[in-house]
């Protein structure tokens, strides 16, 4: 298919209630919406970067001059563009995963929507339903934390994770197993909060019997991984250390982990993504899919992607309504019995966008016009 038109819109969305990690603390989610036009038909996708560089390099600016200079010019050559051959067309660019991830993605959905299938039967997915989990801040108390937990087992979530950082770590986990027990399927998100001078800490952990601690050590990491792995019962579950499929064989060869978190933008798109699960599922290393306070357009993805068969740990793709007062799709994300979610069966990632939505959010736009002509590069800019 060749690709005539790319939109880029710019959202600011407030959440329902802040959200606190180790990085800082977000009262709105500000993302570029991108929107990748052939014929007829429009695929949607989010650029999950933010907005300023502290999960990875990337920032929303970053990924718009990327996607402007660089990825769309790159699309706008090909006259017949499949999804699969996206990440390699984009292999020339160094990093930028967040940048390349929202275009592959929005390719993905306009190819599985002219082709009459939905996104997840693409990929290869064989589940009608996800299980999902809820990801918890760190709160400014214990007891307003173990509020949070009651409301979400209430809500029947299938996992509950919970924010850890240096000072706000084992009192809480330990509060969490008082009050709720140990039938509670509990796991802690450091982002790399720790180093080995508090390998101590990290150990307190293990007699709570997590289903794992994420990224407790440095973003870039995987050789204090193993380490810290060999030393802790607890599994080790690796999230900003893994960019491509060769993180993640180097990763698991050292024993830096047991278990991946499978981020979309994180890995580049779908495609690496799936490459990432095949590559785990022949070496026993469970996946789950991560999540980046996505509105619906980047839910609707997560789906898809965690219907593939070794997404066995219940994932962080809570429904609309817990983020959002209005989400930017028309029929939102909700679960379809206590802790799952429904992946949709229509074309593509299945949900339709909600215009006014979007408008009321909107911060900038610009539409790309492809106006290659007997291979001269050009294309027109519009605001």
């Amino acid at each position: 298919m060749r690709i005539d038109r790319i939109d880029l819109q710019k959202l600011k969305m407030p959440l329902k209630s802040p959200f606190e990690t180790s990085f800082g603390r977000e009262t709105h989610k500000e993302f570029l919406l991108v929107s990748v036009y052939s014929g007829d038909e429009v695929g949607y996708a989010e650029c999950v970067a933010m907005k300023k560089p502290v999960y990875n390099e990337e920032t929303i600016d970053t990924a718009l001059s990327v996607l402007k200079n660089n990825l769309i010019p790159a699309v706008f050559q090909q006259e017949d563009l499949r999804p699969e051959a996206v990440t390699d067309l984009f292999k020339w660019v160094r990093r930028n995963n967040m940048a390349k991830s929202a275009l592959e993605s929005a390719i993905w959905d306009l190819y599985c929507k002219k082709e009459n299938i939905s996104l997840a039967s693409a990929l290869g997915g064989v589940k009608k339903e996800v299980e999902v989990g809820v990801s918890l801040g760190i709160e400014p108390t214990v007891e307003a934390l173990l509020e949070k937990v009651e409301d979400s087992l209430k809500a029947g979530y299938k996992k509950i994770k919970v924010k850890i950082k240096p000072g706000k770590d084992v009192d809480r986990i330990q509060a969490i197993r008082e009050r709720f027990g140990y039938e509670v399927p509990l796991m802690a998100d450091a982002n790399s909060a720790y180093t080995l001078d508090q390998i101590d800490t990290l150990k307190e952990l293990d007699k709570y019997k997590l289903i794992m601690i994420e990224q407790p050590l440095a973003h870039d990491d995987i050789i204090d991984h193993a380490m810290l792995q060999s030393e802790l019962e607890t599994p080790v579950c690796l999230d900003e250390s893994i960019h491509t499929l060769d993180d993640a064989r180097k990763a698991i060869e050292l024993g830096s982990c047991k278990i991946i978190n499978i981020k979309i933008g994180r890995v580049g798109g779908l495609t690496e993504s799936k490459r990432i699960h095949d590559y785990c599922e022949a070496n026993n290393i469970p996946v789950w899919c991560g999540g980046m306070l996505e509105s619906g357009v980047g839910r609707a993805h997560n789906l898809a992607i965690a219907s593939l068969s070794n997404f066995v740990i219940p994932g962080d793709t809570s429904p609309s309504s817990r983020y959002w007062e209005q989400d930017i799709v028309t029929k939102e994300v909700v679960m379809s019995s206590p802790g799952m979610v429904e992946v949709p069966k229509g074309p593509g990632i299945g949900y339709e966008i909600d215009e006014k939505a979007v408008n009321k959010y909107l911060i900038n736009k610009e539409s790309l016009h492809n106006m290659y002509i007997e291979k001269n590069a050009s294309y027109l800019i519009t605001d």
